[in-house]
């Protein structure tokens, strides 16, 4: 009887761990992943004339789209040339509007 009752201690003993490994992944990795998603889906989205804020904080419109770049046109007759990933789907207008019909 002496080794069933050592391996329920031994159960027991590994739970808190293992509650600490279900709760960190619902409040750390799935949002995180959840976010990352979301992320992509705006970077696939973009299209030409769509107006967009950088990671650095510049606004702009968007004057063409290329498969991992953008040219983005800040003001009249000046245009810059980004990654995708330096746009950011936070601050973008279009998406603030989505937000706030949510």
């Amino acid at each position: 009887m002496a080794p069933a009752e050592g391996g329920e201690g031994g159960l027991m003993s590994f739970l808190p761990l293992i509650l600490i490994v279900v709760v960190f992944y619902f409040f750390m990795i799935r949002p995180q992943l959840k976010k990352q998603k979301e992320q992509k889906k705006f970077r696939e989205s973009l299209g030409k004339g769509d107006k967009v804020v950088t990671i650095g904080g510049m606004h702009g419109k968007i004057v063409e789209v290329k498969d991992t770049t953008v040219i983005l046109e800040v003001a009249n007759g000046v245009q810059i040339t980004l990654e995708k990933t330096a746009l950011s789907s936070d601050f973008t207008s279009g998406n603030q509007i989505q937000q706030n019909q949510k």
